[in-house]
């Protein structure tokens, strides 16, 4: 039996989640704009070992939107958009990683869970296969429920490119 991970490359912008039975699933996504970087406020997508420090918004709605890890009740359509543009749009499901490598992406100024980066779902009009979050993993909303139903707390996650 195979154990769970996820493996993101930030240079084709896919990630693959192998499931304990050994399948592969591919997803497209969009890592940061920026490009990869650990420092705190550097907007990139942090790279090396992590792991699913917590799973949030299991049985939530497709398209709720989070802030602060935590749903506003509000539904995102794209009349929400226009209201709050300045908005980065955390929606559905929220999969917290955290930096598994001391003075890489763990601790001090390149901590992965207090930069506060996930794996999370966008609004479907935002482009897949492309870089363009703030720092985040950014799926299809559909699709992060697929995986977030899959993942346990403890999952591995490798992020390279």
């Amino acid at each position: 039996m195979t154990v769970s991970q996820i493996d993101i490359d930030l240079y084709r912008q896919t990630m693959v989640f192998t499931g304990p039975s050994g399948s592969e699933r591919q997803y497209i996504i969009s890592a940061a704009g920026n490009g990869p970087g650990e420092q705190n406020g550097s907007f990139c997508t942090p790279r090396g070992k992590h792991v699913v420090r917590a799973r949030i918004g299991d049985g939530a709605e497709p398209n709720t939107v989070f802030v602060g890890r935590r749903p506003t009740g509000e539904i995102y359509h794209p009349e929400l958009r226009a209201r709050f543009p300045g908005r980065d749009w955390i929606l559905t499901r929220i999969l917290w990683l955290s930096g598994c490598e001391p003075g890489f992406n763990r601790l001090g100024s390149v901590d992965t869970m207090r930069r506060f980066v996930y794996i999370h779902g966008a609004p479907d009009d935002v482009e897949m296969g492309e870089p363009g979050s703030h720092g985040c993993i950014r799926m299809r909303n559909a699709e992060v429920i697929e995986l977030f139903d899959n993942v346990k707390t403890g999952t591995a996650v490798m992020i390279h490119g």
